[in-house]
């Protein structure tokens, strides 16, 4: 009999508080997931969220920036944060006799002071880090494509934002953004591992219970473009890169986003799929792959490549006749998918932090709790009629293109 337990409460001002327990880890991880990201931002604050993230280390009113680095290093915290087009999630995983002490001051972190000269250096790092990430020809495709392919679709936001709009952002701003985002309701708390739950929740009430509850909504509209071609160029590049994308499941199409991901993994995963073997195999490509991108109320499909430039044509001939046959594949192509992605969802799963960010993300974009048991379940149980059943959904016929090439 399992012995993992799984627990959800609501605190009064709206703050959802999740935990898996399992006595048999030796860790526990603990994040807070926030609702919001480069999506919610107004074109004047492109890059606030992942701005904000950062401060969130850089002091609060009863500690210094100091003072949390030095503390976090005393807890042996393995500690992070990311920002995305939809979620910012602050995280980490220690070991249960300090589980606490963590709690405690990573609660308080997410009160931030924006302190103004914390706040003018770090902005100096992230000007840094835009100008380090235009560097990266995939990153600058991706960022470049999404933007066009999202076009007015807020999907499409850049989560670091640009020199001139990160430039100018002010501490004002970004308190503003903070008081309109960063509500209870809009966050949840999830912790997994070996840990106690009932001093868990009497933790986080006495910690969060201050924290004001308002409304912070965010507005879900499917995305729609007829297919569009778009050529970029850069300099100090050698290299071509090209991505193919069309309209694809969210994050709430349950059914569809399994299906499709598997038919992703038979057509281009990383080894021993069709791109692979037709481009990688060959030596055509440096690198290939075909993935799902699940996005709240809507999504997108992709596939990519990069090569020397004078092969691109061959190389997306090729890539577009894969994707052509997308629907012709044998049982032995569907059961190895199925295999991988179960392994995947499992191992990834085994630890407390793989739990935490699964029950994290899925409860942010669908408001339910699944065991890696269950999850395991439906993919396996996922057969080619269930693919053929997407396929009638997203058919994966209009492929916009994106080409970067030397300039």
């Amino acid at each position: 009999m399992s012995t993992v337990k799984v627990h959800t409460a609501t605190l009064d001002n709206g703050l959802i508080v999740i935990g898996e327990q399992n006595p048999h880890s030796k860790s526990c991880g603990l994040g807070f997931f926030v609702r919001t990201g480069s999506r919610d931002e107004t074109p004047v604050e492109s890059g606030i969220s992942h701005f904000l993230e950062h401060m969130m280390f850089k002091g609060t009113a009863k500690r210094s920036a100091m003072d949390l680095t030095m503390e976090l290093g005393n807890l042996a915290v393995k500690a992070n944060a990311f920002t995305s087009e939809e979620n910012t999630v602050y995280y980490g995983t220690v070991l249960p006799e300090y589980f606490p002490q963590y709690q405690e001051l990573l609660s308080d972190m997410l009160r931030p002071v924006f302190d103004p000269n914390e706040f003018d250096t770090e902005k100096k790092v992230i000007l840094e880090e835009i100008a380090l990430y235009q560097d990266r020809p995939q990153f600058y495709l991706f960022e470049h494509a999404l933007r066009d392919y999202f076009a007015d679709h807020p999907a499409g936001n850049s989560v670091l934002g640009s020199t001139e709009s990160v430039s100018a952002i002010s501490r004002e701003q970004m308190q503003d953004y903070f008081d309109r985002r960063y509500s209870p309701s809009n966050i949840t708390l999830v912790a997994s591992g070996n840990f106690d739950w009932d001093q868990f929740v009497s933790d986080a009430e006495r910690y969060c219970c201050t924290w004001r509850d308002f409304k912070a909504s965010r507005k879900l509209t499917p995305h729609s473009l007829k297919p569009i071609t778009k050529e970029y160029t850069k300099e100090n590049i050698t290299r071509a890169h090209v991505v193919l994308l069309c309209n694809g499941p969210s994050a709430q199409d349950d059914q569809q986003r399994f299906a499709l991901s598997l038919l992703s993994i038979i057509l281009g995963d990383s080894v021993g799929s069709r791109l692979y073997w037709e481009l990688v195999d060959k030596g055509l490509v440096e690198n290939a792959g075909c993935e799902v991108d699940e996005k709240d109320g809507t999504g997108c499909v992709y596939a990519y490549a990069s090569m020397d430039p004078d092969k691109i044509e061959e190389v997306v001939s090729i890539m577009r006749g894969i994707l052509d046959q997308r629907q012709v594949f044998t049982d032995s192509e569907l059961e190895q998918a199925r295999t991988k992605l179960a392994s995947r969802v499992v191992l990834g799963g085994e630890l407390p932090m793989g739990r935490l960010m699964g029950l994290g993300m899925e409860w942010n974009y669908r408001r339910e709790i699944h065991n890696l048991e269950q999850t395991k379940q439906k993919i396996l149980n996922i057969d080619r009629a269930a693919i053929e059943s997407a396929l009638e959904k997203y058919p994966l016929d209009d492929w916009s293109e994106f080409r970067l090439l030397p300039g």
